[in-house]
């Protein structure tokens, strides 16, 4: 059977552990973060651009009432 003194170490490392696991973790995904902002989500921009080029305008709804 096991003592509580060594019930409490046991606690104690594994604590430990998770606590270096979750500051691990919650640093990558920070880098990752970083890396993609830096990155601007990887949409392309400027004149030679290959992204989306939405024109609002040519898509705008026409010859819808009002409602009046």
């Amino acid at each position: 059977m096991i003592n509580n003194e060594e019930a409490q170490k046991q606690a104690e490392e594994t604590y430990i552990g998770f606590i270096k696991w979750c500051k691990i973790t919650f640093y990558w995904i920070m880098a990752s973060a970083l890396i993609l902002v830096s990155c601007n989500f990887g949409v392309e921009d400027g004149k030679d651009a290959t992204g989306s080029k939405y024109n609002g305008a040519v898509y705008a709804p026409r010859g819808l009432s009002d409602g009046k």
